[in-house]
């Protein structure tokens, strides 16, 4: 395995992700901390010594009884007990709980986490773990339900399709039979190899009927990142929804506060880069029994939803009080809540959430909050080595393969038309005449009679030269369809469905060819100092 980089500048991320990157001093205003600087950790390690006021020994209760319903290995409840120490600090990512782990970008966030939090124990001299916080309270099921694997020269996509009568967090959906359907299928698609059993025995301890997506989803994080001492947290729990209590009602006591701040931040954003996520009244959402996960809104006489449910601010603020299971973040609030539970001293995230984190300052001010460090993921592109053989035949970079398939194969054409055939035939045969003119005087001059055999030779030997002009037609189409295969090929392989790959193809596809533990040797190459400024390229 080798790890190779590639600019951002190359790739189509967005202008705020690439200054975030090369230029954050440009984004001061935006963010608390500078993401590479030492300086960084160490400042907001001290900052959390007097600003997390959870109680350890409830925190660590919680998440203990949380990881176990999991599947916890021993490494991820010793981390767990660490917490009780008032030094410890966490590193966190997160991400919506996915069919089968989903893209990835799920394994690289978590690489990410695991690797800055052992980087920042032996840097900083006190624990710090690496959790991932599930996105157990998104409903967003279109997101979550397919499969994508890399063929030859296209995708294959499999979908969990299974109806929806309401709105409803994806981690509380039941797997049924349409999931062993699906799991089925996908055996077929996955070539066998040295480790499908292995990676099916990960999945099968997982992914089974009758378990939630979450349970589902956290039981396989834990089996390939475990012995990390990789720990889960989320907020779709009846206890743990107790100790938010206050940060959601502070939500509501502060709307308008809140709203100012997420305005004043996002317009300057937006004129300098771009507005990631809408602002609205509220960043609440109910759970109803009657209509699932709604949300609720504000006008100046009530809080509502368009269910129908109304409530004036006290007695929306005595519902929180009496059952704060009935109510769930959004976008912005999540983020506050994760940090008002957790000492984060990181956040890795990609770059769609490093965007609205930077419309989140001045909110975190109105919970008498700082933003923690938010730290960008790994990115990467996985080449497999049949890809790299082919792609070192042809005459483009990597990021050239983000065009489309017609304009790669336009541009390929183009420079397979510095060859005109016909043109060196016509040459040829040009030469061959004069020659032959020449001679024929000379033949002339000693016999007459066989000018005419001159004649003769030439049209035989011209008529060969066009026979060999066939071939050679014939064979630059066949070895221009050759390599316009391979462009399709690597086009679909690194950007599929013409998308960073990261985000489209299914980590599981990896550990089926590649070992399961495929994902602890990347974890092997990485390096705080180089592996995070730049885009990878990971040579299988």
């Amino acid at each position: 395995m080798q790890i190779e980089s590639l600019a951002y500048d190359k790739l189509p991320f967005t202008p705020l992700f690439k200054s975030y990157i090369r230029q954050f001093e440009q984004l001061t205003d935006y963010y608390h901390y500078p993401p590479f600087a030492a300086d960084s950790f160490k400042q907001r390690a001290h900052y959390l010594e007097d600003n997390h006021a959870m109680d350890r020994s409830e925190l660590v209760r919680w998440l203990t009884t949380f990881n176990e319903s999991h599947g916890a290995s021993r490494e991820t409840l010793n981390n767990i007990d660490r917490l009780s120490r008032e030094e410890s600090v966490a590193i966190v990512t997160g991400q919506q709980v996915n069919v089968l782990g989903g893209p990835l970008f799920t394994v690289y966030k978590t690489l990410t986490t695991i690797h800055l939090a052992d980087y920042w124990e032996e840097k900083l001299g006190r624990p710090v773990l690496p959790v991932f916080w599930m996105g157990d309270e998104d409903h967003d099921y279109e997101e979550i339900k397919r499969v994508i694997l890399p063929k030859s020269d296209d995708v294959f996509e499999l979908e969990y399709e299974r109806p929806i009568s309401r709105e409803e967090a994806v981690s509380h959906i039941e797997l049924d039979e349409r999931y062993t359907e699906l799991r089925a299928y996908l055996e077929q698609e996955l070539i066998d190899t040295d480790f499908s059993e292995n990676l099916w025995s990960f999945v099968d301890e997982s992914y089974q009927e009758g378990r939630t997506f979450g349970e589902a989803f956290g039981r396989l994080l834990l089996q390939i990142f475990g012995n990390h001492g990789l720990v889960l947290a989320g907020s779709h729990d009846r206890d743990i929804k107790q100790v938010m209590s206050e940060p959601l009602q502070r939500s509501v006591r502060k709307s308008d506060e809140i709203r100012k701040a997420l305005e004043d931040q996002s317009q300057p954003l937006a004129e300098q880069f771009h507005q990631q996520v809408t602002i609205f009244d509220s960043n609440l959402f109910l759970h109803s029994e009657e209509d699932g996960r709604v949300k609720i809104h504000k006008d100046e006489q009530a809080w509502y939803t368009d269910g129908g449910h109304r409530w004036s601010q006290d007695e929306l603020l005595q519902k929180i009080d009496e059952k704060p299971e009935q109510f769930s973040p959004n976008v912005f609030l999540r983020p506050i809540l994760q940090d008002h539970l957790l000492p984060t001293l990181g956040y890795v995230g990609g770059p769609g959430e490093i965007a609205y984190y930077g419309q989140m300052k001045k909110m975190y001010e109105e919970f008498e909050l700082q933003m923690p460090i938010v730290v960008p993921r790994l990115s990467a592109t996985v080449m497999e080595s049949n890809i790299d053989r082919i792609y070192k035949k042809l005459p483009f970079e990597i990021s050239d393969y983000q065009q489309r398939i017609e304009d790669l194969e336009s541009a390929f054409a183009r420079e397979a038309e510095d060859v005109d055939v016909d043109q060196l035939f016509e040459d040829w045969k040009k030469q061959v005449q004069e020659l032959s003119d020449e001679k024929s005087e000379e033949i002339e001059e000693i016999d007459p009679t066989l000018v005419k055999a001159v004649g003769k030779a030439t049209a035989v030997y011209f008529n060969e030269l066009d026979k060999l002009r066939g071939k050679v037609h014939r064979s630059t189409k066949k070895q221009e369809e050759i390599q316009l295969n391979r462009i399709r090929k690597i086009k679909h392989q690194l950007f599929p469905n013409d998308e960073l790959q990261e985000r489209v193809i299914s980590f599981i596809y990896y550990m089926n060819k590649y070992g399961v533990d495929v994902w602890d040797r990347v974890l092997d190459q990485l390096s705080y100092d180089e592996n995070y400024r730049e885009h990878q390229i990971i040579h299988l």
